[in-house]
């Protein structure tokens, strides 16, 4: 399976509302519960309106369109990096899932997953 490092700096964030959101950002991942209205942004892109953020995550993406089908992708991409230590955030789209992991761990991260079979690119 292919990983694909994605160039950049993003920001997990809690906005206020989406008034200054830019849907048409080339990143800009948003989620809205009853509770609170999420944004995954680049850094640069953060609209004025935050309420929260946090600053520094990098990014992959598992490269192709993932199969509704497909049982444990995520799975063991978490479990091979919890078991180094490493955390991250996940947001998953309709053709593929993006793995956000801080800024000091995402070369460590990408290394666990060429060491255990996984294509970086």
């Amino acid at each position: 399976m292919k990983i694909e490092k994605i160039d950049g700096e993003f920001t997990v964030c809690r906005v206020k509302d989406y008034t200054l959101v830019n849907l048409d950002d080339e990143f800009c991942f948003i989620g809205k519960t009853d509770e609170e209205k999420s944004l995954v942004c680049r850094t640069d892109k953060v609209p004025d309106n935050v309420a929260e953020q946090e600053n520094g995550w990098n990014a992959f993406r598992i490269k192709g369109v993932l199969d509704f089908s497909l049982v444990g992708v995520l799975s063991k991409i978490s479990a091979l990096l919890a078991g180094n230590g490493i955390g991250i955030f996940v947001v998953s789209t309709y053709n593929t899932d993006y793995v956000f992991v801080k800024e000091e761990k995402m070369g460590e991260a990408l290394q666990v997953l060429a060491d255990n079979g996984y294509r970086v690119v």
